[in-house]
Parts: structure tokens; C-alpha cells; sequence
């Protein structure tokens, strides 16, 4: 048995430390979605979004324990390894190997469990509380897993670390997740929300909008910057170690490319905000702070792919237009009828495509193999169109765009579909004028005053009888 040398184990332990923290901080992203999603919808279904987020996280864990990491990870080395999904690490048999440890599961699972949460805003307010546990345990357990091998794993067919074949000669770079997140939470959502409708009394019936804000703005802007401080972990730990020199450079390395990374993380959501808040000023006449939060967090989706390997006024480019991607999807979808309580599919989806688009624009070489080969010195790696580097890399990211809203399409839209035939997926239409937390959940998030003729649904059900 070979002795490891005590710098080696050095190196080790902070290289884990760092990733351990890195996965803390994107789990605190949970309790940013919870607050979010809470006073993003009316009072009356605070409860049951709640739970939703809590399910997701539950649910989530042992979906990913038993086969997500598994179909996102496994492989064998060799040409006869699946480029489509993996095949070992079920239940982390084998976990620790020389390629994965417990700490590596635990940052992947903490992305993992986030993407059910952005596909349960999309259907809020209407949903049945059993179709949550279903379709959060498939999305995390199977369909997310499957995209996350193609572009995280080195034998995926996307992967720009992939050691026999790189796509179009480069692979895509989708370095935290625009794509493998992001993109596929919201198209999970865009179909869940249109096969279940708008919700009742969205749209009058001339089809104009009736407005129905959420409850709270306190917990939306708590929710924004509880999801803007776990980013930091999002997007800097995707590097999954610290303690690494690029041997082309002076007295840098991972560590560098963190910090940038961080930077460049602020910056796209700063302008993102800045951008939406005078944009939708323009457009309504007033400041609203609630849109601010959405383009906020717009930006760090859409910088989200590219975030490792683009210049800090990178990011400021990325979060001008991912503002203005935002702001037309959510007028688009009005105009379509379309109603997401958390605009999750315009802003997740939307502005998820833009930041795989954009890194096949703004990828810097330097950068890409610092991220990607350590900085190695000799390695030519394919980049943005718009920094001399030509098309494989703007080809790769295309494709991944196309691929993934194919895959979510063929598996969750279907998934939602035959719920919507079982009628499992939406509540009745009484259940949701009384409100889920009445119907489902047996009382209020919130103290209600006495003599409150709602209180319980079989209240509102009797008073609906005594008028009928």
C-alpha cells in the first residue's frame, strides 16, 4: 500500500473542507427557495408551498441516494463506457473509490434536490400534494441525473472533460449548471404549468390579467439574498477544489479562479437587478421591488455556465441582456396566457438558454483551461465565437440548449400528462378558491382571528351549500 506524503494529505483536507462548505452553502439555498416561494404566493397557500420545498429536499435525498448519483456519475474507464447514462454507485456501493467521495455526493446532491424546487413554483397554488412526491422523485432521481452525466461526468457525450471524444472538439461548458439545472427545472415547470392551466381567476374573460401577487415581499427579499449568498458555493465550489496551481501562471490557481468566479457571479446579478428594476419601471411606472428580486436571480442563472471562464465585464454583458430576457418572457406569457406564479419557467428556463449561449460567445481560453485542465501549459482548448475562438464551442452549447429541452419534453411532459388523465395533478376548483392549506393541510400557515368563517374547508364547503 503506497503512504501518502503528510502534504498530500494536507492538500486533501483542505480540498474537502472547501468543497464540504461549498455544499453547506448551496443546501442554505433551500431555505432561500422556501422564503421565496412563500411570499411569492397568496397566504392561503403559504403552507402548502412549504411543505412542497421541505418534500423536495426529503424526497430528493433518497431519489439521488439510490440511483440519481448513480445514472449521473457511473461509468467504467474505456472506451465501452454509456456517454448517455451511468451504471454503478447505486446506493454509493463502492463510494469512496479513487474517483468519488462522500463529499462529493454531498455537494451533487445539494444541486440535485434544488431542481425539483424550481419546478414546484411553476405549478403553485393548484397542484395535488401526491403528484409533488411523484414527480420530484422522478425529476431528481432519473431525469436530472441523466443530464448531469452528459456534461459532468467524463464519460458523457457533452462533456468537455470527456477523455476519448470531445463534441464538435471541444464539449459543452455548462460549469454549475444553467443547463443541467436550470434549464431543466424550468422546462419541467413550462410543462407542468400548461398542462395544468392557469390558475383560477388568472385571466378574466376577455383574457386580460388579473393581478395576484404573493403575500410577503419580506420573505421574497429574504429568499433573494439567502439564494444570492448559497451562489457563492453554487458557482465557486463547482470547482470542487481550492488548493490547485496552475503551473502556467505565478502564484495562481484554483483559488483565483474562485474569487473571479465570485466576482463575476455578483456582477451578472447586480446588472441583472439594475437592468430590471429601471426596465420594469419603464414599463408598469412604478419601482417594484419583487421584479428587482427576479432579475436578480436571473442574472446569476444566466452566469451560471460561464461563470469560471469569462472576464468580470463578462458578466456584466451576461446580466444586461439575461434582464431583458426575463422582462420579454414574462410578457410574452401573459400575453400567452401563461401563468407561473414564480416565473420560474420564464427566468430559469429563459434566462438558463441565454447563459449557455453566452458562454459559447464570451468563453476566454486562458480561462477555459484553467477551469477545465488545471492550466496546464500547451493545451488549446476551443472558445467564444467573439473571442477569436470560432464555432465548436458555440455548436456544443447549442446542442446541449437543444438536447436538454428534448429530454425533460419527452420524459416530465408526458409524466404530467398522465397525472393530469389520473386526476392526480390538480386540486378541485373549490379545493383552490378555499386554498390548499384549508383542503390539504389542515389549517392556515398563519393565526387567523376569531370567528374567520373560512377557517376550515368544510366551513367553506357548508357556506357554498347554504347559497347554492
Amino acid at each position: 500500500m503506497a503512504v501518502v506524503s503528510w502534504e498530500q494529505t494536507v492538500e486533501d483536507s483542505i480540498n474537502t473542507i472547501y468543497l464540504l462548505f461549498s455544499a453547506y452553502l448551496v443546501f442554505v439555498m433551500q431555505l432561500g427557495f422556501a422564503m421565496l416561494c412563500a411570499g411569492s404566493v397568496r397566504a392561503k397557500n403559504a403552507m402548502n408551498i412549504m411543505l412542497t420545498n421541505v418534500v423536495d429536499a426529503v424526497v430528493g435525498s433518497l431519489s439521488f441516494y439510490l440511483f440519481g448519483f448513480a445514472f449521473a456519475f457511473g461509468g467504467s474507464a474505456g472506451s465501452n463506457s454509456n456517454p448517455f447514462i451511468g451504471s454503478n454507485y447505486f446506493a454509493l456501493s463502492n463510494i469512496p473509490d479513487a474517483a468519488y467521495d462522500y463529499s462529493f455526493f454531498l455537494f451533487q446532491w445539494a444541486f440535485a434536490i434544488a431542481v425539483a424546487g424550481i419546478t414546484s413554483g411553476s405549478i403553485a397554488e393548484r397542484t395535488q400534494f401526491g403528484a409533488y412526491l411523484v414527480f420530484s422523485f422522478f425529476l431528481s432521481g432519473f431525469v436530472y441525473p441523466v443530464v448531469v452525466h452528459w456534461l459532468w461526468s467524463t464519460h458523457g457525450w457533452l462533456s468537455p472533460s470527456n477523455s476519448t471524444r470531445l463534441l464538435f472538439g471541444s464539449g459543452a461548458i455548462d460549469f454549475a449548471g444553467s443547463g443541467v439545472v436550470h434549464l431543466v427545472g424550468g422546462i419541467a415547470g413550462l410543462w407542468g404549468s400548461l398542462i395544468e392551466g392557469p390558475r383560477v381567476g388568472r385571466f378574466n374573460a376577455f383574457g386580460q390579467t388579473v393581478p395576484m401577487r404573493g403575500h410577503n415581499a419580506t420573505l421574497v427579499v429574504l429568499g433573494t439574498f439567502l439564494l444570492w449568498f448559497g451562489w457563492f458555493g453554487f458557482n465557486p465550489g463547482s470547482f470542487g477544489k481550492i488548493a490547485v496551481a496552475y503551473p502556467s501562471t505565478t502564484n495562481q490557481g484554483n483559488w483565483t479562479g474562485i474569487g473571479r468566479t465570485a466576482v463575476v457571479t455578483t456582477l451578472s446579478g447586480s446588472t441583472a437587478g439594475l437592468v430590471t428594476l429601471f426596465g420594469r419601471r419603464l414599463w408598469l411606472g412604478h419601482w417594484n421591488a419583487l421584479d428587482v428580486c427576479n432579475g436578480v436571480l436571473g442574472g446569476f442563472v444566466a452566469i451560471t455556465s460561464g461563470c469560471s471562464v469569462v472576464e468580470p465585464w463578462a458578466g456584466v454583458v451576461c446580466g444586461f441582456f439575461a434582464a431583458w430576457v426575463l422582462i420579454g418572457l414574462n410578457i410574452l406569457a401573459l400575453k400567452l396566457q401563461f401563468d407561473d406564479p414564480l416565473e420560474a419557467a420564464q427566468l430559469h428556463g429563459g434566462c438558463g438558454a441565454w447563459g449557455l449561449i453566452f458562454t459559447g460567445l464570451f468563453a476566454k481560453e486562458e480561462f477555459v483551461i484553467q477551469a477545465y485542465d488545471s492550466g496546464a501549459s500547451g493545451v488549446v482548448r476551443s472558445h467564444g465565437v467573439l473571442m477569436g475562438g470560432g464555432w465548436g464551442l458555440f455548436g456544443a452549447q447549442v446542442v446541449e440548449l437543444l438536447a436538454i429541452v428534448g429530454w425533460v419534453s419527452v420524459t416530465m411532459g408526458p409524466l404530467f400528462f398522465v397525472l393530469h388523465k389520473l386526476g392526480i395533478l390538480r386540486i378541485s376548483v373549490d379545493e383552490e378558491i378555499a386554498g390548499l392549506d384549508i383542503s390539504s393541510h389542515g389549517g392556515y400557515a398563519y393565526a387567523q382571528t376569531e370567528g374567520n368563517s373560512g377557517r376550515f374547508y368544510a366551513d367553506y364547503i357548508r357556506m357554498q351549500n347554504e347559497q347554492s
